[in-house]
């Protein structure tokens, strides 16, 4: 921990914007996860099969049921936004289910590009900060008196170094955790995509046969 206050200190004042970004990134980080994973998230195949075979039975209403069981989930709202029509026309159902999956849609994607945006200006703000840091090292060896341009060329080459490191160090993990919470946003988006069109197309055939 000292080690950590003495680097984060000798990189200057462009330390602190890099942490706030590493606040930022973690704290959209941690709700994106918790948001998509714990409650968007669903077993797609698996909760549809049961749908399916209510479905067959004409059992709507136990379908509903289940789908207000897991009310938070994304493809579980789609799902039930078909079955509430399910009595209706064709072009009642799709209306149905299509309006629900453009409630859906955005609420998956939210914020998860802004997690890789704020990675991306903690790295920038590093390089601005090594930009500053060799201005004052070259200033230190054009203008500070012989006997303390040693120390003020080290001042200067500390800032440029820590501001980067440290800004690496903050856009990294960010990275990784946007590319693997951007594969989860779309794995809901695809299952929601896939299953609304085959519970379409499911209730259109049972419509069809009266």
């Amino acid at each position: 921990m000292d080690n950590f206050a003495g680097f984060y200190q000798e990189g200057g004042a462009f330390m602190h914007p890099i942490a706030m970004m590493a606040v930022l990134g973690a704290g959209v980080m941690v709700e994106r996860f918790i948001f998509l994973f714990f409650r968007f998230n669903i077993n797609g195949a698996q909760f549809f099969n049961q749908i399916q075979k209510l479905v067959m039975a004409n059992n709507i209403d136990r379908a509903i049921k289940l789908c207000n069981a897991a009310d938070k989930a994304a493809l579980a709202r789609v799902i039930k936004a078909g079955l509430t029509r399910a009595n209706k026309s064709e072009a009642d159902i799709s209306a149905a289910i299509e309006e629900s999956m453009l409630e859906v849609g955005p609420a998956i994607s939210k914020r998860v590009p802004m997690i890789a945006a704020v990675a991306n200006l903690a790295t920038l703000l590093g390089l601005l900060g090594t930009i500053f840091g060799m201005i004052d090292a070259f200033n230190a060896v054009a203008t500070v008196a012989a006997d303390q341009r040693s120390q003020a060329l080290a001042k200067g080459i500390s800032i440029a170094i820590n501001t980067t490191g440290f800004g690496l160090m903050v856009a990294i993990p960010l990275l990784a955790s946007q590319i693997f919470i951007a594969n989860l946003a779309k794995k809901i988006a695809d299952e929601v995509d896939l299953y609304a069109v085959k519970l379409e197309n499911l209730l259109a055939a049972r419509v069809r046969q009266g």
